[in-house]
């Protein structure tokens, strides 16, 4: 067997999935706080080859092995990584619009999260303010996750004419309904995403409060989202790179391709 074969193979499959992780990437460059995935590429351990000799000494063997090199056997993307980093603010002027700034927190590697409950009853959260008001007058993201106080409860704000300070007390008709439970993560391995725009922790243990934290201080921003982190220009360089890494590698296969195809239709063929 040709040593390259699995090596190119392993390099096609790698970058066809970093090529689906930039093409999400690029198809959500414009949802509210959505945070891009950066791919982790490694490469599998090396193979030591060696030779081994047997030599004939009247009624005994002997062997002998000699290093002649190693073998890389290719590449894998290990797993994708959000990138954290906070998006620009972006005025849109709709009462239901609230962008959380993230002005400090007690760990650097460490984020903040609106707490909401997602379809099936789970404490999830997330980065899009993206916000409406459903026909029970409560507060909830576009796809119907319930908006949660500091109680972990729904906030119920009647309609779109509510109020949102800088720190999240929401005021109905001049009377307070509540406190959106702002929550931090001190580091962001520790939450994964869930799917539309979700997280979650991974051993499902809540995230502590940033409400009344001296050290996860943040702002909220009513009438402005926070937009998708996605640097589109860097994001379409890097798939044009993936894809010309795969076609090089498309290449290897089908030369190897043909090198079989010769060995095993003309090598050793009688005329």
């Amino acid at each position: 067997m040709f040593k390259g074969f699995y090596t190119a193979t392993a390099g096609m499959l790698s970058q066809q999935r970093r090529t689906d992780m930039l093409t999400n990437n690029i198809a959500n460059a414009n949802t509210p706080g959505f945070k891009e995935d950066q791919g982790v590429i490694r490469a599998f351990p090396e193979m030591l080859l060696q030779r081994i000799e047997e030599q004939q000494n009247g009624k005994s063997v002997t062997r002998s092995q000699e290093n002649i090199g190693s073998l890389n056997t290719g590449v894998y993307l290990q797993e994708t990584v959000p990138n954290f980093v906070q998006g620009d603010v972006q005025q849109t002027d709709y009462q239901t619009d609230l962008a959380l700034l993230q002005t400090s927190v007690p760990d650097k590697e460490g984020g903040l999260f609106f707490a909401v409950q997602s379809s099936e009853g789970n404490l999830s959260y997330t980065r899009n303010g993206n916000f409406t008001v459903d026909l029970a007058g409560f507060l909830t993201t576009n796809n119907g996750e319930y908006v949660l106080n500091t109680n972990n409860e729904p906030i119920n704000v009647q309609n779109e004419e509510f109020k949102v300070d800088n720190q999240g007390n929401v005021t109905v008709n001049g009377e307070v309904a509540g406190q959106l439970n702002i929550v931090y993560a001190n580091s962001m391995e520790t939450v994964i995403k869930t799917g539309n725009g979700l997280y979650q922790t991974e051993n499902g243990q809540p995230l502590p409060s940033a409400v009344g934290n001296g050290e996860a201080s943040y702002d909220i921003k009513q009438g402005f989202v926070e937009r998708s982190n996605v640097n589109m220009s860097q994001a379409m360089t890097e798939l044009l790179t993936a894809y010309r890494t795969f076609e090089a590698n498309q290449k290897v296969m089908q030369a190897y391709d043909r090198s079989m195809e010769k060995a095993a239709n003309e090598i050793g063929k009688v005329r």
